[in-house]
This record gives C-alpha cells, structure tokens and sequence, in this order.
C-alpha cells in the first residue's frame, strides 16, 4: 500500500514538475553527495583517513579528527559552531554492518576516545550539523559520527576465504573488527585507555566485546551505551515483522550476502527533497524508529536519508532475527549441535554473560523507542554489574541519539561531564 501511493505520488509530482506547472522540489543539501571524509572538512574540521588490517586479514576504514577548528582554518570554518580544544583527538569509526533498513538505528558501530581526547568543552545545542546523519555539531566535534564502512564489501580480503564476506556478523566485528581497532589507536596515540561510545548495534559489538575478552576490556575506561541492543525480545515498530520470516525465505529474496546495498541515493533525495512528499520520509522515520518530529531538523531529511539505510549481511540479519522474541543474548545457532561443535566446540552458542563484564557503563534509552522498548531495556540493566549512570528520555525515539535536536543538551553533554569526572 506504502509502495502504491508513493509509487503514485511521485509520477503526479514528476509529471507537474517536469511540465513546469510548479516548483515542487526543494535544493539537496550538499552533504547528500559526500563522503563522512568530506563532510568534516565541508564544515570546518581537519579530517584524516586510516586503514586498519584485522586479526582475520580484512581491512577497516576509520576516521579521525586530528584538531579543532580553531587549527584548521579553510572556506568551512565560517560556518559558525563550536570548535574542539586543540589538544581533542577524535577518531570516528566504520559503523559496520549495520541492519540499518529494517532495524532503523543498528547503524552506529561507535566512537573511541582516548581520556586527552575526552578533554572538551561544552557547545551551544544550535551549532549546525556536521555528520552524515546531521548529528549537532557538539556530538560530532566532541564525540565523532562514523561513516559507514560495510565490512561485507567495502573491505578487502586477504585470506582465501570467499565465504567470509558473507558471514560476518556484530560477533565477529566485536571479536575482529573492535579489537583491531582498539589496538591501532593505543598504537597511534599512546593512551593505553580509552572511552567507548556505541549507538544501536554499536552497543552490540561493545556488550559482546568486553562480556568476552577481559583483556580488551581493561582498556575501556567508560562504556557508553546509547539506545543498547542487547535484549530485542518486545519491539514494536511495525518493520520488525520482517523477522517472522523463515531463514529459507530471507534468503531467497536477498542472496546469501548483501542486503540492500545499492537502494541508491536518487530516489530517496528526489521523495524527501519535494515539497509534498518529504512528510512520506517523515512518517516512514516514525515507523521505522519511533516518533518524535518535533525534534528532527527536517530540512536535513534528505541527508538523512540519503546515508540511511545503507547494508548489511545476510548473516547478520539472520543473527539479530535470532535476538528477535529471543530470552538469550547468544552467539549464532548454526541450526545443529553438529554445526555449533564445528564452530563453537559446544553443542549450543556460546551465551554473552554481561555479568562478567568490568567495564563502568552508562546507559541511555528512549521512551518512544519502538525497536529497543523499555521492556527490553529493563531486562538488560539488571545484567550491568558496573552501571555508574542511567538515563530515561521519554520522548525520544531511537534516532533522537544521532538526529535529536536537543541530543547536545540532554545527552552529549552528561557524556562529556562523566569523562572529565573520570579523568
């Protein structure tokens, strides 16, 4: 029905816009077009590019804002907004293999700071947005916003492993992914300790990563933990139906490997960027996440849209279907106890115990939360044994962490406050 009428909508708009009838399409914003690379330095900051080799031979695109402002200088700067101390290194990682299409804000893989990094300053709530998602200025020069990197297929094998594209999944970026890069920014900065920030999925691999390698997680000073994905057993939005689908099903529709990877940019700019059809995007957004529009900069919507949805894996949908309805934060059932021995040396998938797991969180959720509920969220926080800060926002929704226009005030802010108070 969704397809019918915006199917219709846009050939009546095309039709009376191409006959010069009316002027129904608004300009793209510039950053439609850009890379995360580019955005950072289209608004003032210095930007720089770092590949990173895993463990498992595959290489990771990561980002890193090396000073402020202040330091940069060039055509960007004049666009006003906060400017880093000049001592704040940010590195902004890969957000891999995100379930963004269906499952709206499993897109951030996450941010590390190291504590020199974690040294800045407050920003006014109105600076303008920088990251590829319009994330307010403040969360960009203080915490970073990646650009997503698919590790699927925008990285290079260097093993002789075809079918490893296709199976990578948060375990694996939590077991391959984050240590590699964890590694190369101790190696690059010298800060032997460093602050994890994760949205979505991105709190995921963080949860999977530091409940199972001790040794990587007595580098973490502070997990924070926006909008966590750990129990995902009482979703509502309306798209979470697509995992009542059977395996053989999913598969059949979309291959074995990618999933929606080349949707493309034009239509989604072309909808969102006219004056009729954007509230299409808008209500779609509200499905997909939650609503709150009051607190979305709608005229950033084909931004928004134009980097979201991006791609996942097969596996990796297959593997968060698993979390679907599901009581147990475990690794990937192989489907046979033959297969679980073949890859785990047990019968069944290793269980995630975040009990184990040393690392002081702070955590944050959403009221209006349709994917990570407050169901879900109230099984999870009883399993944080070192919890130093939670917050309820009751309004939000799941991309108000990344797109809310009050997110520097409520939350970037408090994040921001615990490091220094760390420090």
């Amino acid at each position: 029905m969704w397809l019918f009428l915006t199917t219709t909508c846009c050939l009546i708009c095309g039709t009376l816009n191409a006959g010069g009838f009316f002027d129904l399409e608004n300009e793209a914003n510039p950053e439609v077009w850009m890379n995360i690379s580019e955005i950072i330095t289209y608004n003032g900051y210095p930007s720089e590019e770092y590949e990173v080799t895993t463990q498992d031979g595959y290489i990771l695109s990561i980002n890193r804002i090396p000073h402020g402002r202040a330091e940069a200088g060039g055509a960007g700067a004049s666009a006003g907004g906060p400017a880093l101390r000049n001592s704040t290194r940010v590195f902004l990682l890969p957000r891999m293999l995100p379930a963004e299409l269906l499952l709206c804000g499993l897109v951030h893989m996450g941010q590390i700071l190291t504590a020199e990094e974690a040294s800045v300053t407050g920003a006014p709530a109105a600076a303008p947005a920088i990251g590829p998602h319009g994330c307010p200025a403040p969360a960009q020069a203080s915490l970073g916003t990646s650009k997503l990197e698919l590790r699927a297929l925008a990285n290079v094998p260097r093993v002789p492993r075809p079918q490893r594209v296709a199976m990578a999944d948060f375990d694996e970026m939590a077991r391959y992914d984050l240590p590699g890069i964890i590694d190369f920014i101790v190696n690059k900065t010298g800060q032997q300790r460093l602050y994890f920030i994760g949205h979505s999925l991105g709190t995921t691999i963080g949860f999977v990563a530091f409940s199972s390698m001790p040794e990587l997680a007595r580098r973490i000073r502070m997990n924070f933990a926006l909008g966590p994905v750990v129990s995902f057993k009482y979703p509502t939005g309306i798209f979470t139906s697509f995992f009542l689908l059977p395996n053989s099903v999913i598969k059949r529709f979309f291959g074995t490997k990618g999933f929606f990877l080349n949707t493309g940019k034009v239509p989604s700019i072309r909808i969102c960027n006219n004056k009729i059809l954007w509230v299409i995007c808008s209500e779609f957004m509200s499905l997909w996440a939650g609503s709150n529009k009051k607190n979305m900069n709608t005229s950033r919507m084909d931004v928004y849209m134009s980097h979201a949805p991006t791609g996942s894996s097969i596996q990796n949908i297959l593997h968060i279907k698993q979390l679907y309805g599901s009581d147990e934060f475990r690794a990937y059932d192989w489907g046979s106890e033959a297969e679980n021995m073949h890859h785990y040396n047990q019968s069944r998938p290793p269980l995630y115990d975040l009990s184990a797991m040393k690392v002081p969180t702070a955590i944050w959720a959403g009221g209006n939360d349709v994917l990570v509920t407050l169901q879900d969220v109230a099984r999870t926080i009883p399993q944080i044994r070192n919890l130093r800060y939670f917050d309820l926002l009751p309004d939000w929704n799941h991309f108000d962490f990344i797109w809310g226009l009050d997110a520097p005030r409520r939350v970037y802010s408090k994040i921001i406050e615990l490091m220094q108070s760390d420090s």
